[in-house]
Order: structure tokens, then C-alpha cells, then sequence
């Protein structure tokens, strides 16, 4: 949105509160006894009550215009790639165990790309005690901070979990480390990546831009760098590089969230499976994250606690954007709930409705776009499997998935693999 354009709101939006301001000074007053008075004055309540509503809203958004314009204005004149001193401290997480080689992979990458140690402070928590992992991260110098988880003593699994061990040093060493960032350092928000991601050339771009769209809207609750489905097969590489879309489904790899959050979510924070237990209901709250068209990470973790599951058939694949793209000189007020939603949700329902069969056989036009529908989990995967699709559900929710649709590209068509017309919200029976 132009400055001009939030200043015509933003006077639009004072006229009407102050209108409501004088109709509610001329209220008139009822003479006692009178039964039509007593029902004119009971409308004239709930009209007030209405309006004060209505007012309410409208002093939220102008709210969120603020910190929008703020952040436009914070960006004038910047070139591609460059950055004011001035602005939002967005600090990266690198979560590290006794790794060696990957680490220093992933901070030769993070430290080419990142465009300001200011702006990007990058703080290494490492667990294990691994001494030659350790070392690879001291010799990085004042480039990273390094910090130590202390608790390395043996952890309590129940007996038939003893085989995911590692998911519960993990889950200890994300809530040590988190805290550090939000107590110790004081930080407003992280970036969070794990020693085993490449990141894109604009991955602190991705990030910065979309800080603000996170603060301004309390129906977000992350921003994540990653696309389950981003295989280059399935993603617009050519033309799809800037395109940003609300999910449903927690995707991490890679992802930003604010200390707010964290004062929610780090009291309870599990003892094993953090990303699982984040994607329940009871955590997302219907809240949804902020995803790439174009992953701006890549996973190179084959090896890990999860045993390389499914790392060869999708992981592996992910398609990692080489395409810096100026997100800071975009509008991006779109992926806010009440502009996105209508949105989208007029995009799926314009789709044209086809088959799978039509899709493989290559006959469709490329300039529109298509709907793809399932009522069942089996025939969900049956069309998953088929375009290659992670087909897997977490609470219910389809990797990508929003209110229900994934969103996708495949041979040069833009896709939407979406519930019928009657869908009331996911099934965590699905899973």
C-alpha cells in the first residue's frame, strides 16, 4: 500500500469515528413511561454497541497501518540488497549438536548472505559437548557468538521410546536455547535454523520484509522459509520466486517467531516432538504461518534423529531459489488475514474444476487456473502420490495446507487440490 493510500485511509477512518462520536453526543433522551421512547432508546443502544465495535476494529487497523507505513518508509530509497542501520534486530539461531562439517557449512552460507552483523546477529547454541564442533564454531571469531547448552546429563525416556532418544535432547536443548534468546539477550524475535540448511541469497531479505506483517497480524504466528511441497516439479521457479502465501500447516526449516510466543508456548514446551506438538490445535490456535512459492532453504541432513525420513523421496528435492528477490521494496499487506482470505478464497472457487486425468494429459490451458477436488483422506493421497505430493497429515493438516487447499504448480499449471464446497475444517482423525 502507498503512503498516500494509508494516509486517505487512515483520514477516512477518523472522519467515520468522529461522525459516530457526534451521533452518540445527540443521542436523544426518552421521556419516561413512553413504551415507543423505551424501544427507540433500546435501538439506539445497540447501534452504540455496534458502532463502539466498529470503532474498535478500525483503531486496530489503523494500528497495523502504522507499523506497516513505519516499515515502508524504514525502506525508501534502499537498493536491492542494502539495509538501513535503522530497523528491527533480527537475530539467527543456528541449532547445533556434534556436527562438524555441516555447521561450518551452514555458517559459510549464512555468513556470504547475511548483509549486516548488526541487523543479523548470528548466536550458535550448541549441545552434546562436542569438542571438534565447537572448535569449528569458535574459529568463526566475533562473526557468531557461541553459547553452550549446560545440562548434559542423561535425559528420562519412557522404555518404549528409548530409539527416539535424540527427540528429546532436542526438545531440551530448543526451550535452553530459546530462553537464552528471549531472556538472556533479549531479543523480540528469532530466526531459527538447524546446522544442516543451505539458505537462499535473499533469506534475510525473506525475513525482514515479512517481520512486520508477522507483528501486525495476531492471526499469524510464524514465518517459515520453507515449502514441503517445493520441489522444482511443483514450484513456478521461472516467474514464482516473490509469491507468498498463508499456510495452515507449521513448516519450521527455517523460521521466525516472536517473544511473545515463546511466553506462550515456552511454559508447556514438550518434553519430545516440539514440531509435532506444535502443529496440534491446541498450540496453532488457528493460526497460520507466512510460506514460500520457492523454498529459501534446503535441508543436506540425511543423517539425523529422524533417520532420513523421507529425505531421498521429497527432502532432497526441495528446490532451493537462486533468484534474490527485493521483498523489502514489495507490498506484502495482501498475506494479512482479511485481505488474503477473500483472496484466495476467490481464486479457488474461479478455478476451473478438473480431474487428474486432465492434468496428466498435458492438454490444458497454462493461462488459467485449476481445482482439483478430494472427500476423502484416500482420495487425497491417491492424488497426492500420483503428482507427487507429500501425501502425509499432521492434526489433520496437509503439508501447505490452507483452510483445507494446497496450493501448487505442475507442468506449467497453477493447481489447487481443494475440499469440496462443504468442508467445516480439518479432521485430526486424518493423521
Amino acid at each position: 500500500m502507498r503512503k498516500k493510500q494509508v494516509l486517505l485511509l487512515k483520514v477516512g477512518v477518523v472522519v467515520w469515528i468522529c461522525i459516530l462520536c457526534v451521533l452518540f453526543i445527540h443521542k436523544p433522551t426518552t421521556p419516561s413511561g413512553s413504551q415507543k421512547s423505551q424501544d427507540l432508546s433500546n435501538q439506539l443502544d445497540k447501534l452504540e454497541d455496534e458502532l463502539n465495535r466498529q470503532s474498535e476494529f478500525y483503531n486496530g487497523l489503523l494500528d497495523k497501518l502504522r507499523i506497516i507505513q513505519k516499515h515502508e518508509e524504514s525502506n525508501d530509497g534502499v537498493a536491492v540488497g542494502s539495509l538501513h542501520q535503522e530497523g528491527p534486530v533480527l537475530p539467527v539461531l543456528l541449532i547445533a549438536c556434534n556436527r562438524e562439517s555441516a555447521v561450518r557449512r551452514s555458517l559459510d552460507l549464512l555468513l556470504k548472505y547475511r548483509p549486516s552483523q548488526e541487523r543479523f546477529p548470528i548466536i550458535v547454541s550448541q549441545d552434546c559437548g562436542h569438542r571438534p564442533t565447537r572448535e569449528a564454531i569458535e574459529s568463526y571469531g566475533d562473526k557468531v557468538t557461541l553459547i553452550q547448552q549446560p545440562d548434559l546429563s542423561e535425559i528420562e525416556v519412557p522404555l518404549k521410546e528409548k530409539k527416539f532418544k535424540g527427540y528429546f535432547l532436542i526438545s531440551r536443548h530448543y526451550k535452553w536455547a530459546l530462553n537464552q534468546i528471549f531472556q538472556k539477550f533479549n531479543y523480540e524475535v528469532v530466526i531459527i535454523v538447524e546446522d544442516d540448511l543451505d539458505v537462499a541469497p535473499d533469506f534475510f531479505e525473506y525475513f525482514l520484509a515479512t517481520y512486520p506483517i508477522l507483528r501486525a497480524d495476531p492471526t499469524l504466528w510464524c514465518v517459515s522459509a520453507w515449502n514441503d511441497n517445493g520441489k522444482a516439479e511443483l514450484v513456478d521457479v521461472k516467474n514464482g520466486t516473490n509469491l507468498l502465501y498463508r499456510t495452515d500447516f507449521f513448516p519450521g526449516l527455517g523460521w521466525m517467531l516472536t517473544k511473545d510466543l515463546w511466553k506462550e508456548l515456552g511454559p508447556k514446551w514438550p518434553k519430545s516432538y516440539w514440531d509435532d506438538w506444535v502443529r496440534a490445535p491446541e498450540q496453532r490456535a488457528d493460526r497460520a504461518c507466512i510460506r514460500p512459492e520457492v523454498s529459501r532453504t534446503r535441508t543436506f541432513g540425511k543423517k539425523g534423529v529422524s533417520n532420513g525420513l523421507f529425505y531421498e523421496k521429497h527432502l532432497k528435492q526441495i528446490h532451493l531459489n537462486n533468484i534474490y528477490t527485493p521483498f523489502t521494496k514489495m507490498n506484502l499487506t495482501y498475506l494479512i488475514k482479511d485481505q488474503y482470505d477473500l483472496a484466495f478464497q476467490r481464486s479457488v472457487q474461479a478455478s476451473q474444476v478438473v480431474s487428474i486425468g486432465d492434468v496428466k494429459a498435458g492438454r490444458l490451458n497454462k493461462a488459467i487456473s485449476y481445482r482439483l477436488i478430494y472427500h476423502t483422506k484416500d482420495n487425497f493421497k491417491k492424488i497426492t502420490k500420483s503428482l507427487g505430493l507429500m501425501d502425509d497429515f499432521r492434526a489433520g493438516v496437509p503439508r501447505t495446507g490452507y483452510k483445507g487447499v494446497i496450493t501448487f504448480f505442475h507442468r506449467g499449471l497453477r493447481l489447487h487440490l481443494s475440499p469440496g464446497n462443504n468442508w467445516n475444517g480439518y479432521n485430526p482423525s486424518w493423521s
